[in-house]
């Protein structure tokens, strides 16, 4: 298989942004969600996103939660716009899951100390981005990114 970028969005403020390379799945290279003033920087993230090269994205699709207040509901629909606009202006087809669905594929719960101790193990040479309690972000960024390379190429993974 030729050398393919996935980019995967675990969007949101605290979000972050992951990218793959199909011929080394086993690394990954996670960015924290750029922000500038209380905002995701869409120039920012083009820069980043055309810097990898990628291929195709997957954007964990999220809505707002019960309980969730209209000001963060707003903020969070904001960044989230951003990170799809970004991707559209860059021309970059896009894949949605739910979390429910890539949790479901990693056998993990909502828990995000799950998610951080799963992308540890997947993705080993590189456990250092997933240290922090703060990096769950991070690791949900890889972990779409390590959903997306299984089930869009699932030839590849299972070599």
């Amino acid at each position: 298989m030729s050398k393919i970028c996935i980019l995967a969005v675990d969007p949101g403020l605290s979000g972050a942004v992951a990218f793959l390379f199909t011929e080394f799945p086993f690394r990954i290279a996670v960015e924290d969600m750029p922000v500038a003033g209380k905002m995701v920087s869409a120039p920012l993230l083009t820069d980043m996103i055309r810097k990898y090269g990628p291929a195709i994205a997957v954007i964990e699709s999220v809505g707002s939660r019960p309980g969730q207040g209209v000001a963060s509901t707003f903020k969070f629909g904001t960044a989230y716009g951003v990170v799809q606009g970004v991707i559209g202006a860059l021309q970059i087809p896009v894949e949605f899951v739910s979390p429910q669905r890539w949790k479901k594929h990693f056998r993990l719960t909502s828990d995000k100390e799950q998610a951080r101790a799963k992308a540890q193990q997947l993705f080993p040479a590189c456990a250092s981005s997933f240290q922090r309690v703060k990096d769950h972000g991070r690791a949900e960024a890889a972990l779409i990114a390590r959903y997306g390379f299984e089930t869009l190429f699932p030839a590849s993974a299972a070599a």
